[in-house]
């Protein structure tokens, strides 16, 4: 079952959980070529086949998780990013890892 929550009660600016979740997730999966060639290479993994992250967070990411984020290639990033949804299942477990995290 999958749980709907109101996006009005996420602000992706300041949680950015979702951009580091693991460098495993993204992973680029629908771009085309052309898609692809828009993103600036060194944020683009070394294998090519996602976002290039350190210690599980995307590298485009900028700004501190749980306060104030942002993407620095926002008008280019992959689909696999545009998909990511607030309150979406993958919004959800990266923000509950996230937040494991932070409690640690």
């Amino acid at each position: 079952m999958t749980l709907i929550v109101p996006t009005e009660d996420f602000d992706c600016q300041s949680c950015g959980a979702c951009c580091s979740y693991s460098e495993e997730w993204p992973r680029f999966s629908l771009e085309t070529d052309e898609e692809l060639e828009r993103i600036p290479a060194e944020y683009v993994s070394a294998d090519l086949g996602g976002m290039r992250c350190e210690d599980n967070r995307c590298s485009a990411l900028e700004g501190k998780l749980g306060i104030h984020v942002g993407c620095r290639i926002y008008a280019v990033r992959p689909i696999v990013c545009r998909t990511c949804m607030p309150g979406d299942d993958e919004c959800l477990m990266a923000r509950h890892k996230l937040s494991q995290k932070v409690m640690l």
